[in-house]
């Protein structure tokens, strides 16, 4: 019984060392760190401001966003740029930025909410986000209220313009505030009068989307498609065909200059 009772202990010893050696192992590989394998997290990229004027520079589609408050980026910012409050941004992809590959230049006031956002936008899915710090310490052109700007805004959306140098921008800019109903027509453009005729220089032009024109002296015409025809020409909102399309292909808008 004594050497039975032996045979038996060495025969679950062994069993046991078997299951030990076949159960599967559920951690992760090490790499070295002590930690395994993680998957990496997504990244922006961060610039200096000097990278970041060579950029903007460049006509690749970019899209410069300010994410400060509505009242500092009132106060003053960057020309062109589109304004989207870090703290409205969340897990959802921003109206403002449709585009995954668009290239994206991020700014705030000191740099701590451009990185924040930035890194939002990355987890998002965007792959193209350049952060370059605070409009504190930018040396390039600031846009400011009162200097000469007039904001347009669609339907609820303020969007960048580059307003035209002539005699009919500056009596439009007279009329300011100014609200006007618009309407599509012909699958390309939205129509709306101003209620007063302005001065015109005509020519033969051939619009694209986001083209801004005088017609008939009262009539202001906004693109998101093309056509050619005798306009004068106020200004260019500064966003690609599909975001136009977007904001104006949905129907009838009301539009704001201020």
């Amino acid at each position: 019984m004594k050497y039975f009772a032996i045979i038996i202990l060495i025969l679950i010893l062994i069993l046991s060392g078997c299951a030990s050696r076949g159960g599967q192992n559920n951690a992760a590989p090490d790499n070295g760190s002590g930690q395994g394998n993680a998957v990496p997290a997504a990244s922006y990229t961060h610039i200096s401001q000097d990278q970041a004027k060579e950029m903007m520079a460049r006509d690749d589609g970019h899209i410069i966003l300010d994410v400060r408050r509505q009242d500092e980026y009132d106060g003053g910012h960057i020309p062109g740029a589109v304004l989207l409050p870090n703290e409205s941004i969340g897990t959802e992809r921003p109206a403002q930025l449709p585009d995954l590959q668009q290239i994206i230049l991020v700014y705030c006031r000191t740099g701590r909410r451009s990185r924040e956002a930035s890194q939002k936008l990355a987890d998002m899915g965007y792959v193209n986000v350049y952060e370059f710090g605070g409009i504190n310490s930018w040396t390039g052109p600031v846009e400011k209220p009162g200097e000469g700007e007039m904001k347009l805004t669609i339907g609820g959306t303020q969007v960048p313009v580059t307003w035209e140098d002539n005699a009919s921008v500056d009596a439009l800019k007279e009329m300011l505030p100014l609200t006007v109903q618009m309407s599509m027509y012909g699958g390309f453009e939205q129509v709306g009068s101003i209620g007063k005729s302005l001065p015109r220089s005509d020519a033969q032009t051939t619009t694209v989307p986001g083209d801004i024109v005088l017609y008939s002296g009262d009539q202001l015409v906004i693109f998101y498609g093309s056509n050619s025809w005798s306009y004068t020409r106020l200004g260019h909102v500064d966003l690609d065909a599909a975001r136009m399309t977007e904001l104006l292909s949905g129907g009838d808008v009301t539009i704001k200059i201020e």
